[in-house]
């Protein structure tokens, strides 16, 4: 390990000295773990990486004033849809997505960097538990999602296979996953076939382009973003273990979505079948306003253009259906071929452009006193996940239902949206469609038979509480055989067990 004269004299000559105010004081462990921090940070690079934070943030890029004639929706032969497809091309799909599942050619990825900081706990989000009557967490919920699709597809073409799944955490997610994946057994997957990597961290700035002293003996670090997963592919060697496994379909999502559909067969096969190097899971955006990214073309290159770039009246454009023009709201789910992957990795990564966001950080003052700032006061660089959209030869978008596949978990009750709360009814409505189409019935204390299909509300409560395991039905698949013809009184479960009542 370097000495601290030499830690010194490389922070000296890039204008981060103060990295070590508090150095004489520390015990030898903590001031050992400091200089083992900084000599990891390369001087030239640190110095790089906190003037363009500051200067991004200084000057933030402002939209193109003739962006709105650039801009152009997808073309109609590169969009494909759930809801404006017919049975048999939906079926068509599905099978050939069945089919690479069975062959071993798929695997799923999740993004999982980042902590339950906005939901109020300090924890990874996927080990959160939105109040389901199974008390199941989003990680055990996706697992179980896993599992069920192996056996769809094994069951379909009479062979045993696998989904591997790789998942991104980071130097806050890392341990806790880990130990809580060990604790909870895999939920019964391999553990071989559970792959945890982590993503790269970069020191956070201030305005003034100095890194942060976050603790007397640790600089402030943060995740590189959900587009740090193309450095974290080669960093690790991700790309040669899906190699030797034959993968060559990666589905990549977003840990808080509690609707997420992994290795969806009818995603996976419309994509394939596409003969697509990169394509996106989009779901209609419910208003000219609402503040989600659009999947679109600028100068006919593929790329998600933020709402914030979009003028009011752009925004507000219908086509000749009388739907938006640009609708297609990006929710962060995705497909890629391995070798579009390494395409990236090897040749484009470098090309990607950090975008800045400003957070409150907490901090050492001069005297050493720890400082909760009541406003954002640091800079996080961070790259996006979707930015290598339009390096992609043959690009493509589906369409799904914002009620069957997107309800993401944001921010902590009582906020209006993406809450506990109303992931849970999302997940919870969604179980009793299912349990409708297969022929159950509902009734209330009195007997009275409860609110069935078409009425069902957009939001709120569902009329009965029914949760259906993973591990029971993907997406509402071979129900029948548990519930058709029966009645029920809410709160039940269906899972391996049968239907089980949870009332007195």
């Amino acid at each position: 390990m370097a000495s601290e004269q030499d830690v010194r004299a490389r922070l000296q000559l890039v204008g981060q000295e103060h990295l070590l105010r508090f150095c004489a004081e520390l015990e030898p462990g903590p001031r050992a773990s400091l200089l083992a921090q900084l000599e990891s940070l390369e001087p030239e690079a640190l110095r790089e990486h906190c003037q363009r934070a500051a200067s991004a943030c200084a000057h933030p890029p402002v939209p193109p004033p003739d962006l709105a004639t650039r801009l152009r929706p997808l073309p109609p032969e590169r969009v494909g849809s759930v809801s404006r497809s017919d049975a048999e091309r939906r079926r068509l799909w599905e099978e050939e997505g069945l089919r690479q599942i069975a062959l071993n050619k798929v695997a799923v990825l999740l993004l999982a960097g980042g902590q339950g900081t906005r939901l109020g706990v300090t924890y990874p989000k996927g080990m959160y538990e939105v109040g389901l009557p199974s008390q199941k967490t989003l990680y055990q919920l996706q697992a179980e999602r896993i599992r069920r699709v192996e056996q769809l597809a094994g069951e379909r073409h009479g062979v045993r296979c696998t989904v591997p799944w790789y998942v991104m955490t980071s130097e806050f997610t890392l341990g806790p996953t880990g130990e809580f994946f060990k604790q909870q057994d895999f939920f019964c997957l391999d553990p071989d076939n559970v792959v945890l990597f982590e993503q790269r961290m970069l020191p956070v700035v201030t305005f003034d382009g100095k890194a942060v002293l976050e603790q007397k003996d640790k600089v402030a670090m943060a995740p590189d973003g959900n587009g740090g997963l193309y450095c974290a592919l080669a960093d690790h060697r991700i790309l040669e273990d899906m190699e030797r496994r034959g993968v060559e379909f990666v589905h990549v999502y977003c840990v808080d979505n509690i609707l997420v559909r992994l290795a969806d067969p009818i995603f996976i096969g419309f994509c394939v079948l596409q003969g697509a190097d990169c394509g996106a899971k989009v779901v209609e955006k419910a208003y000219p306003e609402e503040p989600v990214g659009v999947v679109c073309q600028v100068d006919g290159v593929p790329q998600v253009v933020e709402y914030s770039e979009i003028s009011a009246e752009t925004a507000s454009l219908r086509g000749p259906d009388g739907s938006l023009l640009y609708k297609a709201g990006n929710i962060c789910n995705h497909f890629f071929t391995r070798s579009f992957l390494e395409e990236v990795t090897r040749k484009f990564e470098p090309l990607l452009k950090p975008h800045v966001a400003v957070k409150k950080v907490p901090y050492v003052d001069e005297e050493g006193n720890l400082v909760k700032p009541p406003k954002p006061n640091g800079i996080k660089m961070e790259k996006f996940v979707f930015d290598v959209f339009r390096f992609a030869e043959n690009f493509v978008a589906f369409e799904v239902l914002r009620e069957d596949e997107f309800s993401p978990l944001k921010n902590a009750d009582p906020a209006d949206r993406d809450t506990p709360t109303t992931a849970r009814r999302a997940l919870l409505t969604q179980h009793y469609r299912w349990a409708l189409r297969a022929g159950a019935r509902f009734v209330g204390a009195q007997g009275a038979r409860l609110l069935e299909l078409p009425g069902l509300p957009s939001n709120g409560e569902p009329p009965a509480i029914c949760e259906i395991s993973p591990l029971v039905s993907y997406c509402g698949e071979g129900l029948e055989v548990y519930l058709q013809g029966r009645e029920f009184q809410s709160p039940v479960i269906l899972d391996e067990k049968g239907v089980r009542a949870l009332g007195p």
